[in-house]
């Protein structure tokens, strides 16, 4: 691997930092200009949209046309449930 790959990547802190940020929003759904504003520090762009990638891979947001939702539930009743339920 290149070594300028990981060159602009985010800190840990500023992944963290966004991730609790849209974690702890009063609205369900947030643009990338509203969250930007929200959030305590200023972030790069392009490291915002990394960070937002990484968020949407691992299935704790959404990102669609109108925003951005925090989706992920780490209720462990809720995901046996989810897991070994019936299908309708």
């Amino acid at each position: 691997m290149s070594e300028h790959r990981f060159e602009h990547c985010p800190t840990l802190n500023t992944v963290v930092m966004v991730e609790e940020t849209l974690r702890n929003l009063d609205e369900s759904l947030v643009t990338v200009a509203q969250l930007k504003r929200l959030l305590p520090r200023k972030v790069n762009h392009n490291k915002l949209k990394i960070i937002l990638r990484y968020l949407e891979e691992s299935n704790k947001i959404l990102v669609s046309i109108d925003g951005i939702t925090w989706i992920f539930n780490s209720n462990s009743k809720l995901r046996r449930a989810l897991t070994t339920g019936l299908e309708l």
